[in-house]
């Protein structure tokens, strides 16, 4: 089943998730921020988009710019601070099966769909 990892206060979340209602098909959705992955969910997610953990951090945050940046973290690390601070995960980031986006742009998940 596909998965949205959602925020509902963020637009372009709000705007993946338009993409999955008008698509038809069946999908979850989870407020990460409320329902927060484990570090072995985030190391999933992580795999399934090709990326390196530090792709999938907000680095705007002020979580992050004064807790972490400058720093040399380690992929582990990294992951640590996101399932310690949720709101350091980009979002929306949509999965079906082992493949995944990040719907920064939105059209992204088209293209998974």
């Amino acid at each position: 089943m596909i998965k949205i990892y959602h925020n509902p206060r963020c637009r372009k979340s709000r705007e993946g998730l338009a993409i999955l209602e008008k698509s038809g098909k069946d999908f979850e959705v989870i407020e990460y921020l409320d329902d927060v992955p484990s570090k072995e969910e985030l190391t999933a997610l992580i795999s399934y988009l090709g990326i390196a953990p530090i792709d999938l951090v907000r680095k705007n945050e002020s979580i992050w710019k004064e807790n972490f940046r400058g720093r040399n973290l380690t992929d582990d690390e990294v992951i640590s601070a996101m399932a310690n601070y949720p709101k350091l995960i980009e979002r929306p980031i949509v999965v079906d099966g082992k493949k995944a986006v990040v719907g920064r742009p939105p059209e992204n998940i088209s293209k998974l769909l």
